[in-house]
């Protein structure tokens, strides 16, 4: 059935596309639209197959086929799927701390927030922002024998010869 429905696409002269541009990623034209979605940075799997699915797009088509204004949709209801009937426990920002709404942030905002959120923890000397800190790990994980690289810079021995000399 795909297969009919992009021959169906080639007929009404769709023009396949082999890079799509979408909020700042560069998507390969020949993936099936929900695994084109989740390229983007903040989309994940789930959330690229609801929004298909609240598009009313077919997620066997190639993104590559969809057309300007489809792409437009699919924008949309990236930036604020709330708004478009997708349930809140799937944005990644709920009950934001600046705006106590429910947002959905993606692209390069999703790092500049993430790193504005680990700033904040960093200078409120929070638990976690101390972890953060000294590049420790944040969540609780042991670390008694693992995450022993690229912490502490020994000595050498030459050098301490040097000195007692």
């Amino acid at each position: 059935m795909p297969q009919k429905l992009e021959k169906e696409y080639y007929q009404k002269n769709v023009e396949f596309r082999n890079l799509l541009r979408i909020l700042g990623t560069s998507i390969e034209g020949h993936r099936k639209i929900p695994f084109g979605l989740s390229q983007i940075r903040g989309v994940g799997r789930r959330l690229a197959q609801a929004i298909v699915h609240v598009a009313g797009l077919d997620p066997d088509l190639r993104i590559g086929l969809i057309t300007e204004e489809q792409q437009q949709k699919l924008v949309d209801i990236i930036k604020d799927p709330v708004k478009y009937g997708i349930p809140n426990w799937m944005v990644n920002r709920q009950k934001d701390i600046r705006t106590g709404e429910n947002r959905h942030i993606s692209g390069t905002d999703l790092e500049l927030l993430l790193k504005y959120d680990i700033d904040k923890m960093k200078r409120t000397r929070s638990w976690k922002g101390i972890r953060h800190m000294y590049g420790l790990k944040v969540r609780g994980q042991r670390t008694r024998t693992t995450g022993r690289r690229g912490l502490v810079v020994g000595y050498y021995r030459k050098d301490m010869k040097k000195k007692g000399a």
